[in-house]
């Protein structure tokens, strides 16, 4: 009877534990050996159940029902962002337990509560028979991540099985032996391959197998039959030098997301030490997607008008779908988004370009918010300028005017590609943003020395500035001047710092969430918000040139001697949110619909409220770091 009984409790434990991650993953032995071990404990609402005065733990803990409250204790704890509800399902603590250390946490009961527990030897022993849950106590974000994608694609399966995955690695796509010549191999013999064997292009490589060339089909006409190209010349005088090559690992995403930024329709494949594995061509990256690439690139391309753009404004949007269907991650997608939308913009640039005299002006036009860090989600409005510069002897009023004129109708033509007026005009028709680059200095200048935090508030999107067309050097150079005025001005940060802890992290004491009275939560100015402040402040006070979140976060943590493990949850974090938000924006017909950016987190499955909850404890450590650093 009592072998019945023993049974009965671990076939019980074994269904609650199969309902949550990363058990409903584990190995079976894995899983029978938790559940042969666990041992069911009761705690009384208002009892510790485990401090840092109690030492180094000595069990394993996951909620059966009730609630925990994880509270940090010690000299480091900031009340205000440091407690956290954790219901059933959810363990403690994985790092203490880990490493053999006191918990930095204490864990109490909120209301009468039932634990699992396992002895710290057996969790150790879990930890080495099941690969699933080491790699989740190792990388726990990065675990439910890639989870939650799974499941997204799932959901959109019937879609996405139309489509072979744009994960798929580029070793996977080739599929013959790439047609190679030498440099000194006179043309004509390279013409002559191309046309028996059918075939648009041949790699020029040296003697180890290195490409240091490629010949397409599409450089015949101007380089050899309008330019009378004499055949007998060595095929090294015609070829293009340096091609664009990624490695057998990088994925068909990565490919397309290149050929984008390029504009090139072959792409070089290379193994580990460089040499030539294969060509990877639009047309294998056309059969992985309905809408394409090159579709939507050649639409922009040859765009003789602004309608013609508004059809390929929708088909980037189409493009995301299938990409978000495919399991696409969000820092991606995203990238892939603000590159195809560049390119609209630089042909909305060059259409308005034909009806202005701006021949010979020196300007460059600036992208600010979410497209100057290449973070466009589905849903976005118009942040935009115009930085230029004029010789002694011409006349700026002029100038000015004349740019003021053509950026009222490019501002207008994207309105009509679906990207908003900015409701606070910040837009490069708008005077006060259409400005010399010494007028730039002058306005970044004003904020830095005398920082008013409402005006700071307002102006902290123009520091994520990039040029997406015209003179990038005028960009450059004001990035420069920026990052050394602003290392030398503690002030000025520390005031952006403030800023940024103004919006905590929508965590509840009692409850998950704390939502809004429609029972949401905006998850762009409470979530992705949260990331991008704190790491703006990062960059410029490490000097770091990038403008996007996930790269000022990277490069200036590996200058602060932040881990590569703890960076990367913490920008896990912040693309969950980003793909959170393209989730709710992608069923949308119109760009800044009302319900953009809102998630009601009681819709969201358990693990995608898990992951929710844990970017949402990333977004407040990175505050609690400034928060220390500035002492506010």
């Amino acid at each position: 009877m009592t072998a019945i009984a023993a049974d009965l409790l671990v076939g019980a434990s074994t269904d609650f534990l199969r309902n949550f991650s990363p058990f409903n993953r584990m190995e079976a032995d894995a899983l029978a050996f938790l559940a042969e071990r666990a041992v069911l404990a009761f705690h009384p609402r208002g009892t510790d159940i485990l401090t840092p005065a109690m030492g180094v733990p000595r069990r394993f803990h996951i909620i059966q029902r009730g609630k925990v409250q994880a509270r940090q204790a010690g000299p480091a704890a900031v009340t205000e962002y440091a407690s956290l509800p954790l219901g059933p399902g959810e363990c403690f603590p994985i790092g203490a337990i880990s490493a053999r250390r006191p918990s930095t946490n204490a864990y109490v009961a909120l209301e009468d509560s039932f634990c699992f527990q396992i002895g710290a030897e057996e969790f150790l022993q879990l930890m080495q028979m099941s690969p699933v849950f080491h790699l989740f106590c190792t990388q726990y974000i990065a675990s439910l991540l890639s989870q939650s994608r799974q499941q997204l694609q799932t959901t959109f399966s019937q879609r996405a099985a139309e489509q072979q995955t744009m994960t798929t690695v580029l070793g996977q796509l080739i599929k013959h032996e790439p047609v190679c010549a030498t440099a000194a191999t006179p043309t004509r013999a390279v013409l002559e391959q191309m046309n028996a064997q059918h075939i648009g292009c041949v790699v020029v490589v040296d003697d180890e197998r290195h490409p240091v060339g490629i010949l397409t089909q599409s450089d015949l006409l101007p380089r050899v039959i309008l330019a009378a190209f004499d055949l007998e010349r060595p095929v090294s005088e015609l070829m293009t030098a340096n091609p664009h090559q990624l490695a057998a690992t990088a994925s068909a995403y990565d490919a397309a997301l290149a050929m984008a930024t390029h504009g090139v329709r072959h792409l070089l494949v290379v193994d580990a030490e460089g040499r030539l594995k294969g060509v990877v061509s639009e047309r294998d990256l056309f059969s992985l997607q309905r809408i394409g690439l090159r579709q939507i690139r050649a639409s922009i391309e040859n765009a003789a008008d602004v309608s013609a753009l508004q059809r390929a404004s929708k088909d980037i949007r189409q493009l995301a779908l299938n990409l978000i269907a495919q399991g696409i991650g969000a820092e991606q997608l995203t990238q892939f988004i603000s590159t195809l939308n560049d390119a609209l913009t630089r042909r909305i640039i060059q259409l308005a370009l034909e009806t202005h005299d701006l021949l010979g002006v020196d300007f460059g036009w600036m992208a600010f918010g979410s497209e100057g860090r290449h973070e466009q989600t589905l849903s976005t409005d118009q942040d935009n300028g115009i930085i230029w510069q004029c010789a002694e002897w011409e006349n700026p009023v002029s100038i000015r005017n004349r740019l003021i004129s053509f950026a009222r109708e490019v501002n207008a033509s994207l309105a009509a590609c679906g990207f908003p007026l900015c409701k606070g005009n910040i837009m490069a028709s708008n005077p006060d943003l259409c400005l010399t680059l010494d007028e730039w200095k002058s306005r970044f200048g004003a904020w830095i020395r005398e920082p008013d935090p409402e005006a700071l508030l307002n102006a902290s999107i123009f520091f994520d500035f990039r040029v997406l067309y015209g003179n990038e050097r005028l960009g450059d150079q004001l990035r420069s001047w920026l990052n050394k005025v602003v290392r030398g001005n503690s002030a000025f940060l520390r005031m952006m710092a403030g800023n940024a802890l103004s919006v905590a992290p929508p965590l509840g004491r009692l409850r998950d969430f704390v939502v809004e009275d429609n029972g949401s939560i905006d998850l762009k100015k409470s979530g992705a918000r949260l990331f991008v402040d704190v790491a703006r402040i990062l960059a410029l006070r490490t000097g770091v040139d990038s403008s996007s979140t996930a790269q000022r976060l990277r490069q200036a943590s590996g200058k602060m001697g932040v881990s590569a493990d703890e960076v990367s949850a913490i920008i896990d974090g912040f693309h969950f949110v980003q793909l959170l938000r393209l989730r709710s924006q992608h069923l949308e017909t119109e760009h800044d619909a009302p319900g953009d950016n809102h998630v009601n987190p009681d819709t969201l499955n358990e693990l995608d409220r898990r992951i929710l909850k844990e970017a949402f404890r990333q977004a407040r450590k990175l505050q609690i770091r400034i928060k220390l650093d500035y002492q506010l």
